[in-house]
């Protein structure tokens, strides 16, 4: 009800302020917005898989099926996911963005929504208070956000920055059972770092997913755009 209520809101804005429908945020031709969807979610899937398997490495464990593992309880917690994924996507990279482009400027508009990214995350992580933890969170989230929002503003749709951030909250946090749903498919065996991490691997383990992920995601949006800006070239 929450995510309708949402897009009902989004219609609802963007016909007051610009007499426009809600497909203006990017919701057609609907087989590239398809292919958008699924090249993101494969990547920050692929990525997060990737970093996972590196700190089993770092940590001496390993990963296996938690024995209370059901079909079910795997469906359950993507639907989890789906649902926070498309709550913060209509927040941060929906009309409110869109209109933010409009009136702003691009950079202005994708600046402001990494900040408010970053700040949304003190309350949602529970890091509000604690100033290392909230540094941490913001640094990390806002880049994030900084990334997505550009995905946003460069193709003009939802659909890549959507299929980023669901790539990856659904490995991280349903696959990997590493997010807020506990145990959900695969476990860490033995669950505790034999050796708790410092030195080169902490700071690896730090470095793979909250900076060279985004820069990555940041790689393949430059790239996309800047290949279709050259086919549009005469003679391209």
């Amino acid at each position: 009800m929450g995510i309708l209520f949402q897009l009902f809101a989004s219609a609802a804005l963007l016909w007051f302020v610009e007499k426009q429908p809600l497909t203006v945020l990017g919701v057609f031709p609907l087989r590239v917005r398809a292919r958008q969807f699924i090249f993101g979610f494969f990547i920050t899937a692929f990525l997060c898989s990737l970093s996972q398997f590196l700190y089993s490495s770092l940590t001496a464990s390993l990963w296996a099926l938690d024995p209370a593992y059901t079909h079910l309880r795997l469906l359950m917690a993507i639907f989890k996911d789906v649902k926070s994924v498309l709550f913060e996507e209509l927040i941060f990279r929906g009309a409110l963005l869109h209109l933010a482009i409009k009136k702003l400027g691009t950079h202005k508009a994708i600046l402001l929504s990494a900040i408010t990214f970053g700040v949304y995350h003190w309350f949602s992580f529970g890091a509000f208070g604690n100033p290392v933890l909230m540094t941490y969170v913001f640094l990390s989230t806002g880049l994030t956000g900084f990334v997505w929002a550009l995905a946003f503003a460069k193709t003009k749709s939802m659909a890549l920055p959507i299929g980023f951030h669901m790539g990856w909250n659904i490995f991280y946090n349903s696959v990997f059972s590493r997010g807020p749903w506990g145990s959900v498919m695969l476990v860490l065996n033995p669950s505790e770092p034999l050796v708790p991490l410092s030195g080169i691997p902490a700071l690896i383990n730090f470095i793979l997913p909250n900076l060279i992920v985004p820069l990555l995601c940041l790689w393949y949006v430059l790239r996309s755009n800047k290949k279709k800006n050259d086919i549009q070239k005469p003679g391209g």
